[in-house]
């Protein structure tokens, strides 16, 4: 049986771990390379690094910051935010990222997932959807949620696996920070559309949001920022009441 990965976040802004709620109202949360540390000690899965600003202030990822994170850490690390194209993937890669996170560019050019596959394998690209509830279908956002594009999220999900996506990384934007459960409605949707691994994110509050993520529907990771940054839950608490309750994680 594969074991289900817990995967902390790190929002970054000016060099800063972040966290806001619905994408806005973002508050300090630690340096960097000291909060992930702290995660690889307590057994996280992974490491999700997404320079959250980025895209919308039309700048790259900060290489150096990747650079020295990836050399205090032994997890793998998944890192977004500013890619523009192949050369970008490659930079990060280099920097000592195992994944790239993509969501602006290639909703604007799709191609690209195919081009980085192609180059880097698949598993190496993680298409990032953020996804809000807009009359009947979730929409998707982009420019760090700032900006609409009327693509209906099911059917952009769909479509990034068929051209190489190696995973999702979908974030619900009406539940982001909430701490009200992750949205397993967009969650279980999303899972039934691709045969591709899922990372829920968005609004895990209490240990009972993971058990719930993971057998309500067909996610294969969670994600979460504000329980783990705040010291609510250790990355470990989570998985001794996952493995408790019959989750596979590994321990």
């Amino acid at each position: 049986m594969l074991t289900k990965r817990i995967i902390p976040c790190l929002d970054i802004k000016e060099g800063r771990v972040v966290k806001g709620v619905k994408f806005l109202g973002l508050r300090d949360a630690g340096d960097p390379v000291e909060v992930a540390k702290v995660y690889d000690a307590q057994g996280a899965d992974e490491l999700v690094f997404l320079d959250i600003t980025a895209s919308f202030e039309n700048r790259k990822t900060l290489l150096a910051l990747v650079e020295k994170i990836a050399q205090n850490i032994f997890m793998p690390f998944t890192v977004g935010g500013g890619v523009g194209d192949i050369k970008d993937i490659k930079n990060i890669l280099n920097a000592g990222a195992e994944k790239v996170s993509i969501n602006t560019q290639v909703v604007k050019f799709p191609e690209l997932i195919s081009s980085a596959a192609k180059k880097f394998g698949s598993q190496c690209i993680v298409v990032a959807i953020d996804a809000k509830k807009e009359g009947d279908i979730w929409e998707v956002y982009i420019n760090g949620g700032r900006t609409p594009t009327g693509i209906n999220a099911l059917i952009w999900a769909e479509k990034a696996a068929r051209l190489g996506a190696g995973e999702i990384l979908l974030t619900s934007m009406d539940y982001d920070g909430t701490k009200n459960g992750y949205d397993l409605e967009l969650t279980k949707a999303i899972t039934a559309k691709v045969n591709i691994p899922v990372i829920a994110s968005g609004g895990a509050g209490k240990l009972e949001d993971f058990y719930n993520v993971f057998t309500k529907t067909g996610s294969d990771a969670a994600l979460a920022a504000s329980l783990f940054h705040y010291s609510e839950f250790s990355v470990k608490q989570v998985k001794e009441y996952l493995s408790q309750r019959g989750v596979g994680v590994r321990l």
